[in-house]
């Protein structure tokens, strides 16, 4: 069997961590109460597509 390789892990997981960190100051940030909005419009676009052409 092979033995398992120690101390690898947390090098990975603190590039990881850094590139998170640096990832969320450039990344685009989209508010919550907009997600909501368009998922609610989403849903009255295709309900109303729906009401007045039926499959």
């Amino acid at each position: 069997m092979a033995k398992p390789k120690k101390g690898e892990g947390f090098h990975s997981a603190a590039g990881l961590i850094r590139y998170f960190d640096a990832e969320e100051k450039t990344s685009l940030k989209i508010p919550p109460w907009f997600v909501i909005a368009m998922c609610i419009a989403t849903i009255v676009i295709v309900t109303t597509i729906h009401v007045i052409k039926p499959i």
